[in-house]
C-alpha cells in the first residue's frame, strides 16, 4: 500500500511544470539517499533508479561477499552461503548487488520520505517561479482573474501561478470581472514569505511600450525606435519614436492606416489619448512638437536652469497647458526641461496690462503663484480666462478666484 502511494507521489511530480527532468531525478535521488543515510549511515554502496516517465523507482545495494561467520556489516558485506542463494556462481571476493524494497524500511522511513520529497519539490516549484518571472520583468503577459479585492487583484497565469496586480499599477478606467482576460506588465518579483510575489503593472510606460511593439511591426523589427515614453495612464501619453531609414515616417507607421494601428492601443489603455511625436536631437523643435496641438511662437533655452520659456499667442496657452496643466507636464517630462508659457501680445496692449507681481501687496504670494504655475503672469492674462477654467486649473477656491478677478478688473476700470 505505502509502495503504492509512493508511485501516487512520483505521478504527481512528473506533472509539474517548470522543473526540467535533470534537476526532478536529482532531487528524488537525494530524498532517497537522505533516508539510506539515516538507516545505514552511508549510501555509498546504493544505486538509486528514478524513472520519472512511468512514476517508479529501484533501489540496489552493492555488497562485498566474505565468508560465513565474518560478516561485520550486514549493510556492506553478505555471507558466501547467503550469496549462493541468489546466485550460485558467487564467490568469495565478489559484489552482490540485489534490489532492496523499499517497503522493507518501515513506516517511518517511508512517511519521512514522502515530507522531505513534498518539500523539495515545493521548493523547487518556487525557485521555478521565481527564475521564470525574474527573466520576464518587462515583458507582457495574459493571466485570468480570478479574485479582485479593494487594494489589489489576483491574476493567475496559464500554469495556475499567482500574480498581483495592485490598485495603484491598474488604469483608472479598469474595470474586471472575475474570469475576465487581463494583460499587463511584469514589473517587479521578489521572494515573500518564502514565496515568490510578481507585481503586474498596466500604469508603466513600458506597458505601452509593449503594446507598441505588439501592433507596430516596424518597431519589432528595429526599423523604428522609441525614445521616450511619459503618461498620465488612463489621461493622455506622449510617445517620442525616432526611423532610421529616411523611406519610414516613423509617426504614420505607428498611427496607422486611419489610426489602425494605434486604436486597439487606446482602447487597451482606456481610451488614454495618445500622441506620437517624432524625435529630434534640436531641442527647441522638439519642445514645439511636444506641445502639441498647440502653435508656438517661440522658444528660449535656460540651459543652465534646466528650463525653456515658451512664447504663444493668447488662443494657444490653454492648449498647450491642457487640462489641469497635463499637456505641458508631459511635455516638460518628455523633453527633460521645465517649461514656462508666455503670451505674446501687441506691444500697446503689452504696456497697458500689469504683471500680477503688482499686486503682491493685495493678493496671497501663493495665490499668485498658482495663477503664474498655468501660464497666466499677467492681469489680463486670468481675466481673458473664463471661472470654471481657472478653478480646474489652480485648484483654487471660486470665491478666492472671484476676490483676485475684482481686484484685477479695478486695475483696469
Amino acid at each position: 500500500m505505502e509502495h503504492i502511494n509512493l508511485i501516487d507521489t512520483f505521478s504527481e511530480f512528473k506533472e509539474l511544470k517548470n522543473i526540467d527532468r535533470v534537476t526532478l531525478i536529482r532531487v528524488l535521488e537525494d530524498a532517497f539517499r537522505s533516508v539510506l543515510i539515516k538507516l545505514f549511515g552511508t549510501d555509498d554502496n546504493f544505486d538509486v533508479i528514478i524513472n520519472t516517465d512511468k512514476g517508479d523507482f529501484e533501489i540496489w545495494r552493492n555488497r562485498e561477499v566474505v565468508a560465513d561467520g565474518e560478516v561485520e556489516d550486514e549493510n556492506l558485506q553478505i555471507a558466501l552461503s547467503e550469496a549462493k542463494k541468489i546466485d550460485e556462481d558467487y564467490e568469495l571476493g565478489e559484489e552482490v548487488t540485489d534490489e532492496v524494497k523499499f517497503l522493507d524500511f518501515g513506516r517511518r522511513a517511508i512517511l519521512s520520505l514522502r515530507q522531505n520529497l513534498s518539500a523539495r519539490i515545493m521548493e523547487l516549484q518556487k525557485d521555478a517561479v521565481f527564475n521564470k518571472y525574474k527573466e520576464r520583468i518587462g515583458e507582457i503577459i495574459t493571466g485570468e482573474v480570478y479574485q479582485i479585492w479593494k487594494r489589489e487583484m489576483l491574476v493567475l497565469d496559464d500554469e495556475g501561478n499567482e500574480l498581483i496586480l495592485p490598485k495603484t499599477e491598474q488604469i483608472p478606467g479598469d474595470f474586471f470581472r472575475k474570469g475576465d482576460s487581463i494583460r499587463a506588465v511584469v514589473a517587479k518579483v521578489d521572494i515573500r514569505n518564502n514565496n515568490p510575489f510578481i507585481v503586474l503593472s498596466r500604469t508603466a510606460e513600458v506597458f505601452l511600450e509593449r503594446l507598441f511593439e505588439l501592433e507596430v511591426p516596424e518597431i519589432n523589427d528595429g526599423l523604428i525606435t522609441i525614445k521616450k515614453i511619459v503618461r498620465q495612464p488612463g489621461e493622455r501619453a506622449k510617445v517620442a519614436v525616432e526611423s532610421y531609414d529616411d523611406r519610414i515616417d516613423p509617426v504614420g507607421a505607428c498611427v496607422g492606416m486611419k489610426g489602425s494601428r494605434i486604436h486597439g492601443i487606446v482602447r487597451e489603455l482606456r481610451n488614454e489619448n495618445i500622441d506620437v511625436i517624432n524625435y529630434t536631437t534640436n531641442i527647441q523643435l522638439f519642445i514645439q512638437r511636444a506641445l502639441n496641438p498647440a502653435k508656438v511662437n517661440s522658444i528660449k533655452i535656460l540651459e543652465d536652469l534646466g528650463r525653456a520659456q515658451v512664447y504663444l499667442d493668447p488662443e494657444e496657452v490653454s492648449k498647450a497647458i491642457g487640462k489641469g496643466g497635463l499637456n505641458i507636464r508631459l511635455a516638460s517630462q518628455l523633453c527633460g526641461y521645465e517649461l514656462d508659457v508666455y503670451r505674446e501680445t501687441e506691444e500697446e496692449e503689452e504696456e497697458e496690462d500689469v504683471s500680477l507681481d503688482e499686486f503682491s501687496d493685495e493678493i496671497d504670494a501663493w495665490v499668485l503663484d498658482a495663477f503664474k504655475a498655468i501660464g497666466c503672469d499677467t492681469a489680463k492674462s486670468v481675466l481673458d480666462l473664463p471661472m470654471e477654467d481657472l478653478a480646474k486649473r489652480t485648484d483654487l477656491e471660486e470665491e478666492t478666484i472671484q476676490h483676485v478677478i475684482s481686484i484685477l478688473k479695478s486695475e483696469f476700470e
